[in-house]
């Protein structure tokens, strides 16, 4: 009997329902803290491949607590749609001048967000995130979206602190920053263990990003840190200095990816 098997990704069986991930489209709609950085371009060519472009110094570090769904099924069990991650964001100038995003790095406390990633082309790793809610209630522990509020966020990974975040709301509108403001460029490739001498060939691409919704964004100030980990490579932006800050809500839907287009000259 032929049977056709229907798993998008592993493990693979006939009926795809234990799939780590379905097939796109993806929705996601999350809460995040937007830190506006700025850092060290001396080490560019060790984070972007120079064909890609090089580090303009400017960047972003978005902490995210995501709710992610295919048809909806997701949301009624919520342990497959709910995840938080750290997201560092930088700007790059490509050969010809055009400004776009690149990701270096990236930690996510969920498998199926962490493939998700993958196959767009973000280097997804496993990190454990928190990071500060706002709830429409005037209290204290509901850190409101006012003038003085302050909220905070904190990424670890193996157990060791690497990135620690405040802002304080200003009371004033705030501006998108990182991938909320620009396209982000993806690097997907996989190794062959058929040939394990070699390493993979890179391919650049970007998200195919439909249906975006955006919340008013409030504007804050930030401060930043980011300490020394035996194995994360983060140090390689040198000291990163906070500029500003924004916090809202983010809605997306990711129908796959789009080839990077050729520079114009």
């Amino acid at each position: 009997m032929d049977i056709k098997f229907r798993s998008f990704t592993a493990p693979f069986t006939a009926s795809g329902r234990s799939s780590i991930v379905p097939e796109p489209p993806w929705h996601y709609a999350g809460w995040l803290i937007n830190v506006a950085i700025h850092f060290d371009i001396s080490n560019s060519a060790a984070l972007v491949p120079p064909a890609l472009g090089r580090l303009t110094g400017n960047g972003c570090i978005h902490f995210a607590d995501w709710q992610a769904t295919t048809d909806g099924r997701e949301l009624i069990d919520p342990v497959y749609a709910q995840y938080r991650e750290t997201i560092v964001i930088t700007e790059i100038e490509r050969p010809n001048g055009d400004r776009f995003n690149f990701c270096p790095f990236i930690w996510v406390d969920q498998d199926v967000a962490l493939i998700r990633g993958l196959l767009q082309g973000w280097p997804k790793k496993t990190g454990s995130t928190y990071i500060t809610r706002s709830l429409p209630l005037e209290h204290l522990a509901a850190a409101p979206l006012k003038k003085g509020s302050r909220l905070g966020a904190t990424l670890c990974v193996k157990d060791r602190r690497l990135i620690e975040a405040a802002v304080t709301l200003s009371g004033e509108p705030g501006k998108p920053y990182g991938f909320m403001a620009n396209r982000t460029i993806g690097t997907v490739a996989w190794p062959d263990l058929l040939k394990p001498n070699l390493y993979p060939e890179l391919t650049w691409v970007l998200p195919d990003i439909q249906g975006k919704v955006c919340s008013d964004l409030h504007d804050a100030e930030a401060t930043i840190t980011v300490l020394d980990h035996p194995v994360e490579e983060l140090c390689l932006l040198g000291e990163v200095q906070a500029e500003r800050a924004s916090i809202g809500w983010l809605g997306i839907t990711v129908a796959g990816t789009l080839p990077l287009p050729a520079q114009r000259q």
